[in-house]
């Protein structure tokens, strides 16, 4: 079987980046092309031959469920892999309904995305093994091979509560933070407070900087992307 060619739609050049660069870590797959907007994606469907799209639905032109309806709309038959932040029940519930794959919620790690692809993929290969099924139990293996089969593990020491608490403060906050910003505000130290903010830097979704007040060494501050 041939690589499975991979849009990535993402508007943050930062995890543009690195969701192209992890998609070309994972056997079988390779990008097509990496876009910012709808209307870039739409030309990029017209452009290239796409099996699967990674959508982020926070888009500067239009939602990402607007691209959903467009990308139908217009005949493509590429199928989609949410990659997103956006946590609102209508949204989740839109997205499945226009036919959404899977539902990935940012912050996310490299082993994450690998997982869902690579499921992704044994749910393509199966498809095509096949022209139709012949009972139940193959239906159900056959949509049970886009579950993960196993939660995907955080680094050691972090936790998925902590690491959603930690990107809530950040991405809600309108100036950067630093790790003392941080602990003043969720119950952890400072230096666990720092652990999480690199974290989400390492996955592409806050950024750092040194922040200089004075003598002395910089204090690193964190702002979400």
């Amino acid at each position: 079987m041939t690589d499975l060619r991979v849009l990535v739609v993402e508007d943050e050049p930062i995890a543009a980046e690195a969701h192209t660069a992890y998609v070309e870590r994972v056997a079988g797959f390779s990008v097509a092309a990496t876009v910012g907007s709808c209307q870039a994606a739409i030309q990029a469907l017209q452009d290239h031959h796409v099996d699967v799209i990674l959508l982020d639905m926070h888009l500067p032109d239009r939602h990402g469920l607007d691209v959903l309806r467009a990308v139908r709309s217009a005949g493509h038959r590429a199928d989609v892999i949410a990659v997103t932040s956006a946590r609102e029940l209508d949204v989740v519930r839109s997205a499945v309904s226009l036919g959404v794959m899977q539902y990935v919620l940012k912050p996310f790690t490299f082993p994450t995305l690998r997982e869902r692809l690579e499921a992704y993929r044994a749910y393509v290969e199966q498809t095509e093994a096949v022209s139709s099924v012949t009972n139940q139990s193959e239906i159900d293996q056959m949509l049970g091979s886009l579950r993960p089969s196993r939660p995907v593990e955080l680094p050691k020491g972090l936790s998925q509560e902590m690491l959603d608490q930690v990107s809530t403060v950040l991405r809600g906050s309108d100036v950067a933070l630093s790790a003392r910003d941080l602990a003043e505000q969720l119950p952890v130290s400072r230096v666990t407070a720092r652990r999480y903010a690199e974290h989400l830097c390492d996955a592409g979704l806050a950024m750092r900087r040194s922040r200089y007040a004075g003598a002395g060494r910089p204090e690193v501050e964190y702002r979400w992307i």
